[in-house]
């Protein structure tokens, strides 16, 4: 049998990250092997903050399978210069 898929979720443990690690779970075929890294709780290994570091995840929740953050979770996170554009600290 090959190796598993690896499906690697980062979460903040919030409502809407915790719908995404359930909808997740449910799509998950047996080939694949899902691992959820709360970022808000971090582990005990510092494993989790080192995963979300490498893959570049800047949102949450997010992504990553086989080693790689999926396009869907890439390049998120807070734009400054959209917000200031937004009128932030005007």
């Amino acid at each position: 049998m090959a190796n598993k898929r690896l499906i690697e979720i980062f979460t903040a443990g919030c409502y809407i990250c915790e719908n995404a690690v359930k909808e997740i779970k449910t799509l998950a075929c047996p080939n694949c092997e899902v691992k959820v890294y709360d970022l808000n709780k971090k582990c005990d290994t510092n494993e989790c903050v080192e995963k979300a570091e490498q893959y570049g995840v800047k949102s949450v929740p997010a992504v990553a399978i086989n080693g790689k953050l999926v396009d869907c979770c890439s390049n998120r996170g807070i734009d400054y210069e959209t917000l200031k554009r937004a009128g932030l600290g005007q």
